[in-house]
């Protein structure tokens, strides 16, 4: 994988993070944006360095997951099950929901490329469930909606 898709490959996964450490612990995105900046991004953690993420996407991803929070989770409800709106969904999955209805709704990637990644980054936090199955249907229903002309 080429540097330069790495980086966007970690910003996606350290938005997913991000948009999830808001909502846990309630802080602002400012804050939350200045902590992966400062200490996450190329990091070393016992031993294993993390990568470089793509800061302009990083904060593009987080900044439009929370200004268009209202518009994404209602078109990621849409493509739920009636008995599961976003707000029963697994934190983490919300998370990714948010992270990657940013980046369909208002990104330049194509979105099979967007679908693509985020199921990876499903695989990554649930390696064994069903869950990047499901995260694979919702995320294509979801850039269905927002981007027909791209099907």
């Amino acid at each position: 994988m080429n540097d330069k898709r790495q980086m966007k490959s970690a910003a996606r996964l350290y938005a997913v993070q991000a948009l999830f450490q808001m909502e846990s612990s309630g802080q602002t995105v400012e804050a939350v944006q200045a902590e992966f900046q400062d200490h996450r991004f190329g990091a070393v953690y016992e031993g294993d360095e993390m990568a470089e993420g793509d800061v302009s996407l990083f904060r593009k991803l987080v900044d439009d997951a929370v200004n268009h929070q209202a518009e994404i989770d209602q078109m990621t409800d849409r493509a739920l099950v009636a008995k599961w709106p976003i707000n029963r969904i697994d934190p983490t999955l919300r998370a990714l929901f948010r992270a990657a209805g940013a980046e369909i709704t208002h990104g330049a990637a194509p979105p099979k490329v967007v679908i693509n990644e985020f199921v990876d980054i499903a695989k990554a936090f649930h390696p064994d469930g069903r869950e990047p199955k499901f995260v694979n249907a919702v995320l294509d229903h979801m850039a269905r909606e927002a981007r027909p002309e791209a099907f």
